[in-house]
């Protein structure tokens, strides 16, 4: 069947490559001391300290230089603290070296007092506060142990921290310290997460579980229980000994760990669980905690194991009993949904999927009140906040584009919709409390961040950092193209193609083609992304055409699109990625006789699924895969696969490593030996299939490397083999 295109975004009307001149290489992009800074120095870390400063690390390569206060309004800059001073005490305590003074003194980001004019460091295992003004450094504790996710309460007046897996609190200047729980243990964790939850649930790398009060006199907390969890071993081969990383892991179909809510007094220290009547036989997943803002409720979400529904509770903090204020369903599965914001009158905003396209509403206290604030086929996907004071609440989303994100504000009853963002791309929002002024980051596929200052209305007051990156003009680069192609029922799929450089349409070229696949994970976005954009850029260059098309269930179009995926991982994506190589053979310079496929994570299991399934693609490149759903982790495979009691087809038709005897074409398998994410046991299972079944295949680990290959020089060797694997396959 023939597809067409349907649309070119962007850039057609301009040169097909830029004006540089110079090649690039492998030691350009990846080479720890070679590689050129193509994204230029981007403004990270930026933190606004009160409603018109900002603060944000001066950076050299990945060196913090200096630590600037900013005026927004003017540009002016100031020292936010006496980096020197800071330095000088900190380089006074036993223990720390010279260098490690200098780094702790300039942080990539910082936690201050709500009145920002203390900053709170973790030196040596202990907690110190530093008064900017009166430049003076007070430990706060000293007690043997990690104290792990400190954060000042919200009146300044305390420091809470997590010590082996029990709540501390310490006066913050340092005078008191107090044990707000007592049973946390090696198997039980009070106010810190487990490795399911922070990945699966509260968002990677984030392991707090507590939440203050606004009035700082309680604690809400998860207590997690791993005891039910049976334990995954991660070896470290590198050191003589092997060292052994046990984690709880629950797999899918396997014990979870036990989540439960309970509200401490901070002050008396005493403790009340909130209720789960009615939840226990669900197996009950706790995926967001809150507090109201008159202190007096806990506001959580909680959902079944399969994540078949979602309901929003409110607890008493006086005596724990709980009461239902919204039951979410749709026709697949329910997400996570960012915390309820709740106005001055009692009503809150809370994002719904259950059109099968996520939207804000208005919701009343009582959760009986409902009215959608958006609606369409599009996505509302972050809310930034709300100016009560006008009347404008302001969010992120994909009204205008589904592969851009640009901001808009409407009233508070969903009227006058506006967006006021005005360039193409993608844009991320930093608002001040006030939400009058904001720090627009904004980038497209060929140009890297450059921040505005703008006002509530969009209104541009001055450039933050304009961003000029110099390497971009003396490289050949190929100007990506943006592109839709219809599958065959219908669906228009967004795609992005990169044509060789000095591109000749009479000539035939090979394709490379790039695949995620995994649900709301879309790979083409009129965004920067400079590593990949770099390495398809070298491999344009050596004569490949590269092809990004996403599949409908990754196309982060809603969720109505990814719900194909539901119960049997591998066959839609695959059909929807056939459908963009039928374009490419539409194209009389696309030798699609030559294509490798190449992805990571889900990204790996699709390229194993399809070099083991009938499939266009003629060499592979399978990194970090997934390879049977039995062996990931519950909350991501439940969500989408169910368990295996309840779906034993779907696991048993989707496992790469089940048709391992129906290889074809050429296969690299690439794994991190102490991926703590998805095991390498995952790899090793499909080739001890791929060997049973005669099938030669390609395979490199990457000792110490987790789910990414982080370290520089490996992370060079990998897309050195990966460059030839490519040139192999497709010349």
């Amino acid at each position: 069947m023939k597809l067409r295109t349907l649309a070119l975004l962007l850039l057609l009307a301009a040169p097909a490559v830029f004006a540089g001149t110079r090649k690039l290489t492998i030691d350009d992009i990846y080479d720890p001391k070679l590689r050129v800074q193509f994204s230029g120095t981007p403004m990270t870390g930026v933190t606004w300290v009160d409603d018109t400063h900002f603060f944000v690390p001066r950076t050299k390569g990945m060196e913090v230089v200096a630590e600037a206060l900013v005026d927004a309004a003017s540009g002016k800059e100031v020292a936010l603290f006496d980096v020197d001073d800071l330095q000088a005490q900190i380089g006074k305590i036993e223990g720390v070296s010279e260098a490690d003074a200098k780094k702790l003194a300039r942080p990539r980001s910082i936690v201050t007092n709500p009145k920002a004019n203390a900053l709170l460091l973790t030196i040596n295992d202990d907690l110190y506060t530093y008064a900017i003004r009166e430049k003076t450094l007070t430990r706060l504790t000293s007690v043997a142990g990690e104290e792990e996710e400190a954060s000042f309460s919200p009146d300044g007046a305390s420091v809470s921290f997590v010590r082996k897996n029990n709540i501390f609190i310490v006066d913050a200047n340092g005078k008191q310290e107090k044990q707000l729980t007592t049973t946390g243990g090696e198997r039980l964790l009070h106010g810190i997460l487990d490795w399911v939850y922070q990945e699966e649930i509260f968002g990677r790398g984030n392991f707090r579980a507590y939440w203050w009060s606004p009035d700082s006199k309680s604690i809400a907390y998860l207590s997690i229980d791993e005891s039910p969890v049976k334990p995954f071993t991660v070896v470290d081969h590198i050191p003589n000994e092997p060292a052994l990383e046990v984690t709880a892991y629950p797999l899918a179909g396997g014990a979870n760990p036990i989540a439960r809510i309970f509200v401490v007094d901070a002050v008396s220290g005493a403790t009340t669980e909130v209720s789960r009547a009615g939840y226990e036989k669900a197996e009950p997943l706790i995926v967001d905690v809150a507090w109201t803002r008159d202190s007096q409720n806990v506001i959580y979400q909680i959902q079944d194991r399969e994540q078949t529904w979602l309901d929003l509770v409110s607890a008493s903090r006086a005596n724990g009993t709980a009461t239902k204020l919204l039951h979410e369903t749709t026709e697949a599965w329910v997400e996570r949904q960012d915390t309820p914001r709740f106005l001055k009158d009692g009503s809150m905003l809370w994002f719904s999927e259950r059109t099968g396209f996520k939207h804000l509403y208005r919701v009343s206290a009582d959760g009986k009140t409902q009215k959608a604030l958006t609606s369409g086929e599009w996505e509302a996907r972050d809310l930034h906040g709300v100016d009560e004071k006008n009347g404008w609440i302001y969010f992120s989303g994909t009204k205008d584009s589904p592969i851009e994100l640009h901001v808009y504000r409407m009233k508070l009853d969903g009227s006058s919709l506006q967006r006021i963002t005005s360039t193409a791309g993608t844009h991320t929002a930093n608002f001040n409390e006030p939400m009058t002024m904001w720090l627009d980051t904004a980038s497209d596929i060929n140009t890297p961040p450059h921040v505005d200052l703008r006002d509530g209305s969009g209104k541009l007051l001055r450039v933050v950092n304009e961003n000029r990156v110099a390497a971009l003009a003396e490289f050949e680069l190929s100007k990506p193209e943006l592109m839709q192609v219809k599958t065959r029922d219908g669906f228009t799929m967004e795609a992005m193609l990169i044509r060789p450089t000095n591109f000749d349409p009479t000539k035939k070229y090979p394709i490379y083609e790039h695949t995620y696949s995994g649900p709301h994970a879309p790979q083409v976005r009129n965004a920067w992304g400079a590593s990949t954009y770099l390495f398809h850029q070298l491999l344009a260059q050596n004569g490949i055409a590269v092809w990004i098309c996403d599949n409908r269930s990754a196309s982060g179009k809603g969720a109505k699109p990814a719900w194909t995926s539901y119960r049997n991982f591998g066959p839609q994506e695959l059909r929807d990625l056939e459908d963009g190589v039928a374009w490419l053979k539409t194209q009389s310079w696309a030798d699609t006789s030559r294509i490798v496929l190449n992805g990571w994570s889900f990204g790996g299991f699709m390229t194993s699924y399809a070099m083991t399934h009938p499939s266009p693609f003629h060499a592979g490149i399978a990194g970090g895969s997934v390879t049977d759903w039995h062996n990931y982790d519950s909350i991501y495979t439940e969500r989408y696969m169910l368990t295996p009691e309840h779906n034993k087809e779907g696991y048993a038709t989707t496992a790469p490593r089940t048709a391992a005897k129906d290889l074809h074409g050429n296969l690299l398998l690439l794994h991190g030996t102490n991926d703590d994410n998805v095991h390498i046991q995952n790899t090793i299972q499909f080739v001890y299939e791929l060997q049973k079944a005669g099938k030669q295949f390609e395979l490199m680990v990457y000792p110490k490397s987790r789910h990414g290959v982080t370290e520089p020089l490996l992370n060079k060797h990998l897309h050195q083999l990966m460059f030839d694997f490519v040139l192999r396959n497709v010349k």
